[in-house]
């Protein structure tokens, strides 16, 4: 496998489609803070605005991402876009509205397409071959990480060389471009071919998310902690007797160690399990942050961030790629937008916690407290997939009897029973892995002592 297999007419279709839904959401939170910044208290209303929005996704991505359906997608996502394309434009143009008006349009604008990251994101893993899914989530973490380090600067010169709304206008107009893009897509993804019988039988769709929550911490956990760390690179910088302007590039380095991350990720396959890779690469990247605190000079907190955003990125990817093992593929446009959710859950907790630290201790001081914190969601996640991998061995083996040896899948749990013990084992599967999936084999097979993983099962 390689990114041979992503490349195709579809995804690149998919691709442009995405860029004009997702750099809204981007641009927005710095794009509100322009827009309001020469009125009395600016600042303090921009920030206020920005709250709303992330409020608005945090809210929406959950409740429309359940309502999301495979066989009815394309419509579901084209009128959140157009909504969400709306309350830009209303931003936009009723710049000079009160400031409750204007909270209200930024979280309809933060809520209404929040679902929309999780609808792609399924309709992307749709469009390519089974074995090439891992190249298809670093191929989307790339893109994303190209969004959000052209947003910043394209918010600044368009605000402040042209006209405050001006930003909010164009992500009016690239949101509703992106409807356009739907109809060039396939109308939904596949649903599982048992989906009518688990309905009635299996578990809720609220059951199987609900059971994915070591995904979610483990998830938000990283970006808490990258997170923080852009939150407070300004105030670590003065610490440290450098200009804050650094930030601007540094936080651009970052972006792009992010992307490049992401694209070595989908090179290759990866030995162990992705619980596993996740733990190591979150350990990782709080050990750049860690460095990126203490440092003493300007280089070596750029090193430190760019390696952090590397690491950081394939996490997300293991991530991704954990949560898909954990759902049927009817599921997982609603298990995205959760993610999505508890992604900006720990981006505001972040927020929170910095503000609260910096008034009682120093940056760097705030940074490892991040630091100490994201272990400690790590630690907790990983436990819960270990458990949830256990429930699942221990409840095979009760039904295959005592008799029969069972295989051990890839994030811990046993999928079915192997032959008697003069044939082969039989193939496994992700503990996790929701009943009746049928585009799923587990990720990685039986876990991996040292061995390369073969991903030819995404």
């Amino acid at each position: 496998m390689s990114y041979r297999d992503v490349a195709s007419k579809q995804v690149l279709i998919w691709a442009c489609t995405s860029v004009g839904a997702r750099m809204p959401i981007a641009m927005a939170p710095l794009a509100v803070v322009f827009l309001v910044r020469e009125r009395p208290g600016g600042y303090a209303l921009g920030a206020a605005l920005a709250a709303a929005f992330v409020l608005g996704e945090i809210v929406g991505a959950p409740a429309l991402g359940l309502r999301l359906r495979p066989d009815r997608a394309r419509p579901q996502l084209a009128a959140a876009l157009v909504t969400g394309a709306a309350a830009f434009t209303a931003l936009g143009v009723f710049a000079d509205a009160h400031a409750v008006v204007l909270a209200a349009f930024a979280f309809v604008a933060g809520g209404a397409p929040a679902a929309v990251a999780g609808g792609l994101r399924a309709l992307l893993t749709d469009l390519v071959p089974a074995r090439a899914v891992a190249q298809a989530m670093s191929a989307e973490s790339m893109l994303m990480s190209g969004i959000w380090a052209v947003s910043p600067a394209a918010v600044t010169g368009l605000a402040l060389g042209v006209a405050p709304r001006l930003p909010l206008l164009l992500g009016a107009v690239l949101m509703a471009a992106s409807v356009a893009g739907l109809w060039l897509l396939p109308a939904g993804w596949e649903a599982d071919g048992a989906q009518g019988k688990e309905d009635r039988t299996g578990p809720s769709l609220l059951g199987l998310l609900t059971g994915a929550w070591p995904v979610y911490v483990t998830g938000a956990a990283g970006l808490t902690l990258l997170g923080l760390s852009e939150l407070v690179l300004p105030a670590l910088l003065e610490q440290r007797g450098i200009g804050v302007g650094w930030s601007g590039p540094m936080l651009a380095g970052l972006a792009v160690g992010a992307g490049l991350g992401a694209f070595l990720y989908g090179l290759r396959d990866w030995p162990g399990l992705l619980r596993t890779r996740s733990v190591v690469l979150i350990a990782g990247t709080s050990a750049c942050v860690t460095v990126a605190a203490l440092a003493p000079d300007k280089a070596g907190i750029a090193a430190a961030l760019a390696l952090g955003g590397m690491l950081q990125s394939c996490a997300l990817v293991t991530r991704n790629l954990s949560l898909r093992e954990a759902l049927p593929a009817s599921a997982l446009a609603a298990g995205y937008s959760v993610m999505y959710a508890a992604a900006g859950v720990g981006y505001a907790a972040a927020g929170s916690l910095a503000g609260a630290l910096l008034q009682v201790t120093a940056p760097s001081t705030a940074v490892l407290a991040g630091v100490a914190l994201t272990l400690v969601l790590t630690a907790v996640g990983w436990w819960g997939e270990t458990r949830s991998g256990d429930r699942s061995a221990a409840s095979a083996a009760a039904a295959y009897g005592a008799d029969t040896v069972v295989t051990a899948g890839p994030v811990g749990s046993a999928v079915g029973p192997a032959e008697p013990a003069t044939g082969p084992t039989a193939s496994t599967r992700d503990p996790v892995t929701a009943p009746g999936r049928s585009d799923a084999p587990g990720p990685e097979g039986a876990a991996i002592g040292g061995g390369s993983d073969t991903e030819g099962r995404l």
